[in-house]
């Protein structure tokens, strides 16, 4: 779903930066309405990174997370479910980056929170099932149809039962926190850009504002990548016209 041809300008000067403005905006670890908190900052910063396998930024944004409050638990989730955007090998590679910056961190005399694993069981079989579609229908705003699933339909099946199912089911990472992941990661990926204005659409949904997704772009501004905060400003200002907002 990516491709390598992207590049990104290493600027981890203006990166950290841009989420060092996190105090500026919020003291807590939760959103208000208008802004978003500094861990929340931190995670389409890293989801990017991540996307396109930019590893000296990405280390640079996983410690900015973890200082912002991340716990070490959502940040490797939030590593985790993007295999199902961005590919297994950036995932597997990420969270081989994040071992290395813990561990770099504890050394330091750095203890960071570990965060919790799921809370909840995940049900298997017909009522994974169930559960998916149930995720993928309240974040989609309606039943998910149309031609590609009628051609394949096995590819929604996949997308109820595992990445709706298996992965939203987990509760230790927030709905919040999941899409802002997404749209960091489908924004540094060139040709996605009706999944990316989907996922827009999707973070208004679960409720973010759009005072800020608009926060989002300004901190993909931030970093030097003007490419991916300009696919991001598109598609929220295309979900905004879609929505009626």
């Amino acid at each position: 779903m990516t491709t390598d041809a992207h590049k990104t300008t290493p600027l981890p000067t203006l990166m950290a930066l841009c989420l060092s403005l996190g105090a500026m905006f919020s003291v807590t670890t939760q959103a208000t309405a208008e802004t978003l908190s500094s861990k929340q900052q931190a995670i389409p910063l890293i989801a990017a990174f991540m996307a396109t396998s930019d590893m000296a930024n990405l280390n640079t944004a996983l410690n900015q997370g973890l200082d912002a409050g991340l716990t070490v638990s959502e940040t490797r989730e939030v590593l985790v479910q993007l295999y199902a955007y961005v590919g297994f090998p950036r995932s597997l590679n990420a969270l081989n980056e994040l071992m290395t910056v813990v561990q770099t961190r504890k050394q330091r005399g750095i203890e960071d929170a570990p965060g919790r694993e799921p809370g909840r069981a995940i049900p298997t079989g017909n009522e994974l099932l169930a559960a998916g579609t149930a995720n993928q229908t309240k974040i989609s705003g309606g039943p998910v149809k149309g031609p590609v699933f009628e051609f394949a339909p096995v590819i929604n099946r996949f997308l109820q039962t595992h990445l709706f199912g298996d992965i939203f089911e987990r509760d230790n990472l927030d709905w919040q926190s999941r899409e802002l992941a997404t749209v960091g990661a489908l924004a540094a990926t060139p040709g996605v850009e009706s999944q990316l204005r989907s996922h827009m659409l999707a973070s208004l949904r679960v409720g973010l504002s759009a005072e800020q997704l608009r926060q989002v772009i300004e901190v993909l501004k931030a970093h030097g990548d003007a490419q991916t905060a300009e696919r991001a400003n598109t598609a929220l200002n295309q979900a905004l016209a879609a929505s009626g907002k």
